[in-house]
């Protein structure tokens, strides 16, 4: 299936945001962004660089803006995607097709496309330290080729092994996902390489 077809899939799919996800993509279109798909939604890139997607949730849908951390917000909309986690993704939820303001939402585009062609990014801040759990750090105490392993990984990459296991909730869930990585640990590969 080209890409295009894909696109105009995601659009035509039947679900409860139809038409104001719908409405979006007119909105969008009408802005020199070009519209592409990916993690299965679309995108739509300046110079290739992510500017915004459109997406449809349960109970609302709505545009993220990759770098909305550097917009002005004069409506007071956007939100952290993930407080805590996401740095610069700002997302302006709706929930009813009469929360579409055309204009407004021309604006936020127009903005981020501004930001994008300044270079406007994050810088990533000063690495953490890797804190591992205890879970973890029992095992890697007991398999010396499996620390070796662990200790040749990217501080980052350890970091996001050790992340992937404190934030579980419950016991249950950090013991499988233990399981699920110590393989990979032990082939030297991190836990999102495959996506790369």
């Amino acid at each position: 299936m080209e890409l295009e077809d894909k696109i105009d899939a995601y659009y035509s799919k039947n679900q409860k945001f139809k038409e104001g996800i719908g409405q979006l993509r007119q909105i969008v279109l009408k802005t020199e962004l070009v519209e592409t798909l990916k993690w299965g939604a679309p995108v739509y890139t300046i110079d290739n660089k992510n500017v915004l997607g459109i997406m449809a949730f349960k109970s609302h849908f709505g545009i993220w803006f990759f770098n909305g951390v550097f917009l002005s917000d004069p409506k007071g909309v956007l939100k952290n995607a993930q407080e805590g986690k996401t740095k610069s993704m700002r997302h302006w939820k709706l929930r009813a097709l009469s929360d579409i303001d055309e204009a407004g939402i021309l604006n936020y585009i127009e903005e981020a496309i501004e930001n994008e062609k300044k270079g406007l990014k994050l810088r990533p801040s000063v690495s953490k330290e890797v804190i591992i759990p205890k879970l973890l750090k029992d095992v890697l105490a007991e398999d010396n080729r499996l620390n070796e392993q662990f200790n040749m990984l990217a501080p980052y990459k350890q970091r996001v092994y050790c992340e992937h296991i404190a934030e579980a909730k419950q016991q249950k869930t950090k013991e499988s996902r233990l399981q699920k990585i110590i393989p990979m640990i032990s082939k030297g590969i991190g836990l999102y390489d495959k996506y790369k």
